[in-house]
């Protein structure tokens, strides 16, 4: 039976501080809180609480670089009476952006209208026909929304139309600025805002905040569409985006909002508590559907209109576009991960281009295939003799600084470091991709690529209790900057196992090694049930999510990644050198009993002298087994080599293999006179 690639190559697990637990613990936080807060590095009340603040002041929209140039431009063109066009983005950000500007630019009386570009037809930003389009309508103000930082050409175009142009946006600038009224951006060399962290949406509040004058009163009108737009563009949510997501989640269990209502409604979500999880899961790609699927402005309709029954009949749009959206992906994924199985599948990138996929959806399969090949995604949708791509990085590669690097072979791109796209010559893909994937090769080699995941910490079996779960909420909402926690187990056995939704994911149950029994699912994971084999020992990484089913609420660990037990790694690592965190120190420490216990089970398997020469891994699994599962696989090298110390054994290893052979007659000796006992036990 082979075994297979894990998904992370390395996994760091924080170790809490057991004094540091305790007194937040004693202010009131859950356990696993507490565990997960101190291997954050929150050790007192007082951090956890600056960490989770949700009360955190709205910045002053005027502190951000030519806001006021930009107000003074709206206003003048509101006095004026001249027609104000909002330009956005055809994602959730963008959408919801768009939505917020122009009723708040209505509310005031503005001749205001809102257009998204159409995906294929237009692509992204700003656009020449679009452009003259709104000049044909009379539109002398174009402000835009998520977009526009890179459009010069555009912008030129604007002026000698005569249309004026306030550009905001929160993407990546290139070295020249855009030609226009105002360029409200916090990445802009010469910021001066605090953070960057704002989304799209965010900057469109700040500027209708800049607009109105009260943040205060226009943060309870529009903290709905500012919460959905920064969760779903993954924006950290610490300082004031932390606020108004949470006033924003707040405000979504009893939406206003005759649009949203509608939507949860259409998801069946609307019995059930809004979550930065519901946000994402559920709402977010309802909402990119219509975007992804060529209907964006059916989106931007839905939140804008005050119809009970068109509200009804757009969510339930919505809601069949994503599963139109969702039937595409999985045959542009299979045609991609099918060519990997060939010429690329080697590459230190992913750079594949096709002629019939959806410009709309192929930035999901490359998101997705990045995670799996762990490399930078580049798919490139071909249509005569140009392409238009969608990239994810992986491990910190920097999409953006790359494209940059590469612009000479691209006729344009934009984006940021995680998530960027571009336009390119069919003639030029070829020469891109050995570029890249030399780019991708160097940060890969040069030690900076970030592959490893990070885990808060290692947990009993019994720690995984329904009210212990339900007490992660304290957590919430969690997202960048505040991230899910992550746990894991060590050496779970696997009782059972199946899988689910047509083989795609795969089901667990399992025995932790204090005797817990345990639910898993492992999304996406089905593949592996052919790999895996009852009563085999795996370490998991999990969420921890409650599922509930009839009535019946239950505790489920979802997967993160899962891997064979190995008997020596950590030892291994030990013995170099490395230094090991308390959790990996205290995993490989052996107590006098399992000591004793593989004492004993030599004697019984190789007694008078015989060799015992075997892979570790099986030795270890026989003293598990004779111990009743006891024993801990990952201290049989430490006994073994504590006892070949103490002279009670020889030990030779090649490799995975072992050899033992039990030294007759040897003599007394206590396990005090063994340094390396000490060591491992930190004496």
């Amino acid at each position: 039976m082979g075994w297979y690639r894990v998904k992370y190559g390395t996994w760091n697990i924080s170790s809490p501080k057991r004094a540091c637990v305790e007194s937040l613990c004693d202010a009131g936080y859950g356990v696993l809180t507490a565990c997960v807060l101190s291997g954050r590095g929150c050790d007192t009340p007082e951090q956890a609480a600056a960490l989770l603040d949700c009360g955190a002041p709205l910045l002053d929209p005027f502190a951000m670089k030519e806001m006021d140039a930009a107000a003074r431009a709206v206003r003048q063109a509101m006095e004026n009476h001249t027609k104000i066009a909002v330009f956005g983005d055809y994602d959730v950000d963008g959408i919801t952006a768009t939505c917020l500007l122009t009723d708040y630019l209505r509310s005031l009386g503005a001749d205001c209208v809102c257009h998204i570009p159409g995906r294929l037809e237009e692509g992204y930003g700003l656009n020449e026909s679009a452009i003259f389009d709104l000049h044909e309508q009379g539109v002398g103000l174009i402000i835009t929304v998520d977009c526009g930082i890179t459009a010069l050409q555009e912008a030129e175009l604007c002026a000698r139309l005569g249309i004026r142009l306030v550009v905001t946006d929160h993407h990546e600038c290139k070295d020249t600025l855009p030609r226009a009224d105002a360029v409200v951006d916090p990445h802009r060399p010469d910021r001066t805002y605090p953070h960057t962290n704002l989304s799209g949406v965010g900057i469109a509040f700040k500027l209708a905040a800049a607009l109105h004058g009260n943040q205060e009163e226009l943060a309870a009108r529009y903290c709905d569409l500012f919460c959905l737009g920064t969760i779903a563009d993954v924006m950290p949510l610490c300082g004031e985006n932390r606020r108004l997501v949470v006033q924003g989640l707040e405000a979504l269990q009893k939406p206003r909002r005759l649009g949203i209502r509608a939507l949860m409604a259409a998801c069946g979500c609307d019995t059930q508590p809004i979550t930065a999880t519901t946000i994402g899961y559920v709402l977010a790609p309802r909402i990119n559907a219509a975007g992804r699927m060529e209907h964006a402005e059916l989106a931007v309709e839905l939140f804008l209109t005050d119809d009970e029954a068109k509200a009804a009949e757009l969510a339930e749009t919505l809601c069949r576009l994503n599963r139109e959206r969702q039937a595409t992906e999985h045959e542009i994924y299979r045609e991609a991960a099918g060519r990997l199985r060939g010429k690329h599948g080697a590459d230190s990138a992913i750079v594949l281009a096709g002629e019939n996929w959806h410009q709309g959806v192929v930035g999901i399969v490359a998101s997705r295939l990045s995670e799996e090949y762990c490399r930078p995604t580049f798919l490139i949708c071909l249509n005569g003799d140009r392409g238009k791509a969608s990239s994810r990085s992986y491990g910190g590669f920097n999409l953006f600084s790359a494209l940059s690097e590469l612009s000479d072979l691209l006729e344009g791109y934009g984006g940021h470091e995680l998530a960027a796209g571009f336009t390119i010559q069919r003639s030029n893909i070829d020469l891109f991709r050995r570029a890249i994937c030399q780019r991708a090769e160097a940060f890969s080699a040069s030690g900076l690529a970030r592959s490893a995941l990070e885990i808060d910490c290692e947990v009993p079996g019994d720690l995984l209790t329904l009210e212990n779960a339900e007490r992660l909420s304290e957590l919430e909402p969690c997202g960048t900057g505040c991230s899910k926690p992550v746990f894991c187990l060590s050496e779970t056995v696997v009782e059972r196992l199946g899988t689910v939704g047509n083989g795609k994911h795969l089901r667990l149950f399992l025995r932790a090694r204090d005797g817990t029994a345990l639910q898993a699912i492992y999304f996406s994971g089905g593949s592996l049930a052919k790999k895996l084999a009852v009563g085999e020992r795996v370490d998991v990484a999990f969420h921890l999510q409650i599922n509930e089913y009839r009535g019946l609420r239950t505790v489920q660990l979802s997967l993160i990644d899962l891997r064979r037990c190995s008997p020596s790694a950590l030892f291994d690592r030990f013995s170099a050198g490395v230094e090991l965190s308390d959790s990996e120190l205290a995993a490989i420490a052996p107590e006098r009993s399992d000591i004793i216990d593989v004492w004993h089970y030599l004697r019984a398997a190789a007694p008078n002298g015989q060799f015992l020469r075997c892979e570790l891994s099986d030795l270890a699994a026989a003293i598990c087994a004779y111990t009743g599962g006891r024993h801990s696989i990952r201290r049989t090298l430490s006994c073994l080599a504590i006892l070949a110390e103490l002279g009670f054994l020889t030990l030779r290893r090649d490799r995975s293999l072992v050899e033992v052979r039990l030294r007759p007659g040897c003599g007394k000796n206590p396990l005090e006179n063994s340094r390396l006992y000490h060591r491992l036990r930190g004496a």
